[in-house]
């Protein structure tokens, strides 16, 4: 017998009351989903194909947590939160179509619900408060002399026009080898599997390769992440992951990582305290090092919010590329608690390779180590 239609407006998975459309947010500048309250407490984001659950998952938590990327990113789900979603969702009609076909057309949207324990419901409002009041208290007292911060933010992506384009292996390869961002920028807002495609182009046996692939990468995620952040989370997710199998070699996934967050630290900087975890291989150990120095460039703030001094005793490492970008991370973070582990490398004459937009540059430890006390010096003049 064929399946008879109904159709019901939407509701919330947890109080089970009528919910509203879905609309554009006021506080974000852009919004990849349309967001909405139950008034319950929780909040929901319209993702019209089903086929972005990811993104729309991180889009509603950050949304529940007042736009506040540091705050969920430590949330635990079940213990701090709970999810929901109401399936073959029509966006046009503000149904809920059982048979997924309205009128001919095919219905597959979804609204994702997030639900914020009590408590933790209550300390995201503190925090929102809080930040907000220091920011006004800051706002007149920021020195205009200090250059650290003065990251510029790309503006934000306009929409594409004409054809949408369609990724496919052979295209962002053919971009990538042209170091085309333009091309792959707008690959990305056309087709989200773009940046699975450029994941790919990291397994490459040529280390070379793997660095520019990782930079190429984050200048892309820079100026996709003004329109699409989700979809660059989701891209950071998937690197994390693949970190952590022991069962996969982690080719130019910390990299990588380093040059997102490096790239957009004012979205994706809550994300460089989990590097700290790869540590502890010795075969990514030099690459976390770069990624976290890589951050500390222009948000040194944000490494020295981390347990920063568990590197300390690196100074010492035989590796000689371990002593120097330890040294370069340190001295960006006018760390003046190892000034004195520091005067002992002013004679390391060893070499190192650092990579700098996917171009390796040759220094010698005691010259990184001469930076490193000058920008700590200078530091303690600031003060």
């Amino acid at each position: 017998m064929k399946k008879q239609k109904l159709t019901t407006a939407p509701w919330c998975p947890f109080c089970g009351q009528k919910v509203g459309r879905a609309t554009d947010a006021i506080e974000r500048k852009m919004q990849e989903f349309q967001v909405g309250r139950c008034e319950c407490g929780a909040v929901y984001t319209c993702d019209p194909t089903g086929h972005n659950i990811g993104a729309a998952m991180v889009e509603t938590l950050v949304f529940a947590c007042d736009d506040n990327w540091d705050f969920a990113w430590d949330l635990m789900p079940e213990d701090d939160y709970l999810t929901g979603r109401v399936e073959d969702y029509d966006e046009v009609t503000h149904q809920v179509v059982n048979t997924r076909n309205l009128d001919g057309r095919p219905v597959r949207g979804v609204l994702y619900f997030v639900r914020l324990h009590t408590e933790i419901s209550e300390i995201s409002r503190r925090v929102k408060e809080k930040k907000d009041e220091q920011k006004e208290k800051n706002t007149a007292a920021v020195k205009p002399t200090v250059e650290i911060f003065n990251q510029p933010v790309p503006p934000v992506e306009p929409d594409s026009t004409g054809k949408k384009l369609r990724a496919n292996k052979k295209v962002v390869a053919e971009a990538r080898e042209k170091k085309d961002i333009d091309l792959l920028v707008r690959l990305c807002l056309d087709d989200k599997k773009t940046l699975r495609l450029l994941q790919r182009l990291l397994y490459d046996a040529d280390e070379a390769r793997r660095w520019e692939t990782a930079w190429i990468i984050g200048q892309v995620c820079a100026r996709i992440a003004s329109r699409m952040p989700g979809q660059v989370s989701e891209l950071l997710h998937r690197l994390f992951e693949a970190c952590s199998d022991s069962a996969a070699a982690p080719w130019g996934m910390i990299e990588t990582l380093g040059e997102v967050i490096a790239a957009r630290p004012d979205i994706f900087g809550a994300f460089n305290r989990h590097l700290l975890n790869y540590m502890g291989d010795a075969s990514t150990q030099v690459q976390v090092v770069w990624a976290l120095a890589k951050i500390a460039e222009t948000r040194p703030d944000l490494i020295r919010e981390t347990p920063f001094f568990n590197l300390f005793h690196f100074l010492k490492h035989p590796n000689p590329a371990m002593r120097g970008l330890v040294a370069q991370l340190l001295g960006r973070i006018r760390a003046t608690e190892v000034t004195m582990q520091l005067m002992e490398l002013s004679s390391d004459e060893a070499e190192l390779e650092i990579w700098e937009k996917g171009v390796a540059e040759k220094y010698r430890v005691c010259d990184l180590v001469k930076t490193a006390l000058a920008q700590i010096s200078e530091g303690d003049k600031d003060k």
